[in-house]
């Protein structure tokens, strides 16, 4: 018998270019159980093999965009092999995303806290409602969120990852813009055409160009400065060579759009 809609975790709807994987478990804040988990995982895979995906949008049903881990799920199972598992899979979702080789965006609404934080944090891009409210709360329940400071750390700067990790307060939509941890803000009625907007922008880009800067990105932050400039260096003469730079570059002189050969 088939699966509804409503009995699946996450939801993947794909138009135009773009692939919305929707977070589908409203009445638990769509928290990160272990069927969350395991439905983000394989969907992020079967998007890492599909060249017909342009960009990424990660969003959620409901009154909230994540509350982190299902910690009523994780209260039931008082085992430290089962936590160490837990973050592991976690952990690799986040890495998924990371590696997924077009761009991922975060539309958010509600609440993101603790780990809903962190899968912010590991999107590419993320789109914030002027509602929308950030925290790494784990602290407050007497547990260091380790694992989304890892993500968060690489999004806002020292102080203010280590503000929200000690004290576990919110912070409001236009202060994570302020902070690094979102790109845009808009007025909740209006969250939908902001995030439309920036879907078509890189939609509109060379599909090489998004998929190469994404893994040159993302691949020089852990190197030295030389190593990572040489990385780059020779990322870019081979980028130089797709026939997408041509069509690019002929279209910049005879004043005109591109037409992108790989779309």
């Amino acid at each position: 018998m088939p699966v509804s809609d409503t009995d699946r975790p996450v939801i993947r709807h794909d138009e135009a270019g773009v692939a919305t994987l929707t977070m589908n478990r409203p009445r638990q804040f769509n928290a990160l159980s272990e069927a969350m988990l395991e439905a983000l995982g394989q969907e992020l895979a079967r998007l890492a093999e599909d060249d017909r995906v342009r960009c990424v949008v990660i969003a959620a049903e409901g009154r909230a965009f994540c509350a982190g881990h299902d910690l009523k799920q994780m209260r039931a199972h008082h085992d430290e092999a089962y936590y160490r598992a837990l973050f592991a899979r976690c952990g690799e979702v986040m890495q998924r995303i990371v590696a997924l080789p077009v761009p991922v965006i975060a539309r958010v609404q509600g609440l993101a806290t603790a780990a809903g934080c962190q899968l912010v944090a590991s999107c590419d891009l993320a789109v914030a409602a002027r509602s929308a409210r950030f925290a790494v709360s784990g602290i407050n329940v007497g547990l260091f969120c380790s694992t989304p400071a890892v993500a968060l750390s690489r999004n806002v700067g020292r102080k203010r990852a280590l503000e929200l990790l000690f004290t576990g307060e919110f912070i409001d939509a236009e202060t994570a813009c302020d902070w690094g941890l979102v790109n845009r803000v808009a007025d909740d009625e209006a969250l939908d055409a902001a995030l439309a907007e920036l879907t078509a922008r890189l939609c509109a880009k060379s599909a090489v160009a998004l998929r190469t800067g994404k893994a040159l990105f993302q691949r020089q932050l852990q190197l030295p400065l030389d190593e990572a400039y040489r990385l780059a260096g020779d990322t870019m003469a081979a980028n130089m060579m797709a026939d997408d730079v041509g069509e690019g570059i002929d279209a910049f002189i005879d004043k005109r759009p591109p037409r992108w050969r790989h779309r």
